[in-house]
């Protein structure tokens, strides 16, 4: 008998990586689960690369908001009202518990799962829902995630998270250069890590006869990019791409060291060895998450010194023992698995 689910979680890119195990566990535990996600358009590969996701419905939330009341925005909002609502769900999962997403959630059929008082981030949300779940606050967001689904369609999960990415990683380009992945750009100032630092990484991988490729988001973050690499050869800033050739140099990269960011924990969930630096935000509840090395260096207001990440680069490529979990106390906190 099929089941089906309606996920609603909208965004962001990081946040929508940390859903993915949650999926895998529907699929694995829910018999005939069928599961929709609706999701912002921009990001709406994310659901498409994980093999339990029957439909991705995008929603445009993020460019309506910029003209509200203009007349494609009302035809386009009308036009998913009615697309949710010629459907019905044996259970919606609100997974997002704000309330930018309950105003979706309001036009779907179906009983409404989502988190109690105690566990949204904004707690009038818990309101709008037939169901509601309690999951620690503070919990890493991957297994805070795999609690709710698991409370919403009463099984108990068990395992390292399975992302559901092996797909996507397989068709990694089979590059015969070696090189390393860097994310040294960021939407704030305040996480940003100082040149100074990324020129002892970049020495390091190089040294280890890594070529650079670096990741930039817009022109901005781009020149800073050129400008950390000045000088250096086997080295480029990547080209502005979509999520999905991201994902690609990703999967085939030998490392990759970069800023708390979506793509560093999408770069985790593939499974390749990942260094996450943590200077504007903490790794308590979004620590990196995957089946290879992983390293969340740092913590809010205290980044992590080049030394620490140097280490780390030489755990990621086998060049050391993995450090004493007493380690973890000191900033470094890390996993080996698979």
């Amino acid at each position: 008998m099929t089941c089906k689910i309606l996920i609603v979680r909208t965004s962001s890119l990081g946040d929508l990586v940390h859903m993915l195990p949650a999926i895998s566990d529907i699929a694995r535990y829910v018999p005939g689960a069928q599961i929709d996600w609706l999701v912002e358009e921009s990001f709406a590969q994310i659901p498409g690369w994980h093999p339990a996701v029957n439909e991705v419905i995008p929603v445009a939330h993020r460019r309506w908001r910029k003209q509200w009341w203009s007349a494609q925005t009302r035809q386009e909002r009308a036009a998913l009202r009615e697309q949710l609502q010629s459907r019905q769900y044996d259970v919606v999962l609100d997974m997002q518990a704000l309330m930018k997403s309950i105003w979706l959630v309001r036009q779907t059929k179906g009983r409404r799962h989502g988190l109690d008082w105690k566990s949204a981030r904004e707690p009038l949300a818990s309101l709008f829902y037939d169901v509601r779940h309690r999951v620690g606050f503070w919990q890493p967001a991957v297994f805070r995630q795999r609690s709710l689904a698991a409370s919403a369609f009463g099984y108990q999960f068990e395992g390292a998270p399975d992302f559901g990415l092996q797909g996507l990683a397989a068709q990694a380009p089979k590059d015969e250069n070696p090189y390393a992945i860097i994310m040294p750009s960021a939407s704030r100032d305040d996480k940003l890590w100082e040149p100074e630092n990324w020129q002892q990484v970049f020495d390091r991988l190089q040294g280890e006869g890594l070529a650079l490729r670096l990741l930039a988001g817009s022109p901005t973050e781009s020149e800073r990019a050129q400008a950390l690499i000045a000088g250096r050869s086997q080295a480029q800033v990547m080209p502005r791409m979509d999520l999905t050739p991201i994902a690609l140099q990703l999967a085939g990269a030998q490392v990759m060291v970069g800023l708390d960011s979506g793509l560093t924990h999408l770069s985790a969930g593939l499974g390749r060895p990942t260094i996450g630096i943590y200077k504007a935000s903490t790794p308590v509840r979004t620590p990196l998450e995957g089946s290879a090395y992983t390293a969340s260096l740092g913590e809010r207001g205290h980044p992590p010194s080049a030394e620490t990440v140097l280490c780390a680069i030489d755990q990621a490529l086998g060049r050391t023992q993995m450090p004493e979990p007493g380690l973890a106390a000191a900033g470094l906190t890390s996993r080996l698995s698979g």
